[in-house]
């Protein structure tokens, strides 16, 4: 059984340590648990590598850790929309491990699911594959990646039940479930929790309980990444009239 919380603050007591290793749910702004990366800065923990599709943007999301010098070494997709991820990578003062957005996918579900390595062909001839063992399969070219297991995994649910059973939200559902199986520690935020003697449906259940530690409720405001709006057009004459 999970346990539930009353804040992100207690969910991460002593579990943090300088140099650990967290892989981190979400897509851009998109299923980020805010409120427990928040609690990560405000522990103040160095030296940490982070798994995650990417960095968020400057100020939000995991850009406030890097904002607060506290990463040293970052395994993501995508540095796009975060410009101190982007120049810190550059001047050398970060430490980027790209892996394509399916890999890493993969090797976070590997990593859970107790999988060491596995072969694709992607990143095969490209600078992805230096450094990594190669085999062929049916007159094909194979990478060898590894199976990612962080030390602990931060996610965000929908809703949670006091088992720990997650269900998430719409495209929300986008690595929180990957990442969650990739940690011997789980700690989730949800924006619902169940009340005792209640649970979600078994066809709703999204990751098991098993796999979750702690769960937190948390009301934080979701910042939307970008807000585009369709300029209004004014109507033909004749037309809806």
């Amino acid at each position: 059984m999970s346990t539930v919380l009353e804040s992100p603050a207690q969910a991460l007591a002593g579990v943090l340590r300088d140099g650990m290793t967290i892989a981190v749910g979400g897509f851009g702004l998109c299923g980020v648990p805010f409120a427990l990366v928040d609690a990560v800065r405000e522990a103040g923990v160095r030296d940490l590598t982070i798994v995650s599709n990417n960095m968020g943007v400057d100020g939000q999301g995991l850009g406030v850790l890097l904002e607060n010098d506290q990463v040293a070494k970052v395994l993501a997709s995508y540095v796009g929309e975060n410009k101190l991820f982007a120049r810190r990578y550059l001047d050398g003062d970060l430490e980027v491990e790209f892996v394509p957005q399916g890999t890493l996918a993969e090797r976070l579900r590997a990593g859970g699911a107790g999988i060491p390595a596995f072969y694709t062909p992607t990143g095969v001839g490209t600078p992805v594959a230096d450094g990594k063992p190669t085999a062929e399969f049916d007159g094909r070219t194979y990478l060898q990646e590894r199976g990612i297991v962080a030390d602990l995994a931060l996610v965000h649910a929908a809703t949670a039940d006091r088992a720990g059973n997650l269900r998430y939200r719409l495209t929300a559902r986008n690595f929180n479930p990957l990442v969650a199986t990739a940690a011997p520690v789980t700690v989730v935020e949800a924006e619902r929790v169940l009340d005792e003697g209640e649970f979600l449906h078994p066809d709703d259940v999204h990751t098991p309980g098993v796999f979750v530690t702690s769960v937190v409720r948390t009301e934080r405001p979701r910042p939307v990444e970008q807000r585009t709006v369709r300029p209004r057009v004014a109507p033909r004459e004749g037309v809806g009239a």
